[in-house]
């Protein structure tokens, strides 16, 4: 039997890299500073919590296999992006690095081109200045977001098919709203460490918080960020 424990990942502003700032300022803008604020408070607490964890969970860490959302590498280049983003604030990357200094193996999980391709399309979008512009953008990304998911999900899910031995248990951090699971092989366990269904709502509620109820989000707050 294979296990995969499935991480779903919140981004944070390290995490967006070279567009992280830009992305906070207009998130600011749209949603007020007091609730972007305690957005990045609770996506502190989310990964708190993804790290404690792993700080106490009772399997031997030496030799499981990581897979992280974009990693598009492995080896000595990998280690670079790693220690990059940590240094840049990313809570994501500091679990990831702990987890190798305690003896896990990084699996390269994804291609560079499909990574690129989508991370293009969203700085275009961020950085255009002309709201005309970014308009058209938007909905060239729109149009083009669920071909992205599927033809990276695709090849993420072969990646862990392909590497992840008879026996075996990985550890997959990805974006919550890319859907692998329905594409692993039946003989792999799948267990959520944060119900995906849930890590979505809460999600949308952020993006459209007229549409969710103040008593729903604040539970869906709570838990994010327990124990």
């Amino acid at each position: 039997m294979r296990i995969l424990i499935y991480v779903p990942v919140i981004h944070s502003q390290a995490d967006m890299g070279s567009l992280g700032k830009e992305l906070n300022r207009k998130c600011i803008s749209r949603f007020g500073e007091d609730v972007w604020q305690k957005h990045i408070d609770t996506v502190n607490g989310y990964w708190d919590a993804i790290e404690y964890y792993f700080e106490n969970i009772d399997i031997y860490i030496k030799g499981i296999k990581i897979y992280q959302d974009g990693m598009f590498v492995d080896g000595e280049m990998a280690m670079k992006i790693i220690e990059e983003s940590i240094r840049a604030g990313s809570k994501n990357f500091e679990i990831v690095s702990k987890l190798i200094n305690r003896g896990a193996i990084l699996i390269k999980t994804e291609d560079y081109k499909m990574v690129k391709d989508e991370y293009d399309g969203l700085q275009s979008i961020i950085r255009s200045k002309n709201n005309i512009e970014k308009f058209i953008l938007l909905c060239k990304y729109k149009a083009s977001k669920h071909k992205f998911l599927n033809r990276r999900d695709k090849f993420i899910a072969g990646r862990i098919a392909e590497t992840l031995g008879t026996e075996e248990t990985g550890i997959l951090f990805i974006g919550a709203y890319h859907n692998i699971t329905k594409r692993l092989p039946k003989d792999i366990t799948i267990i959520e460490l944060k119900e995906i269904k849930k890590i979505r709502e809460y999600q949308m509620g952020i993006q459209y918080p007229n549409k969710m109820k103040s008593q729903r989000f604040e539970q869906l707050n709570q838990y994010m960020i327990k124990r």
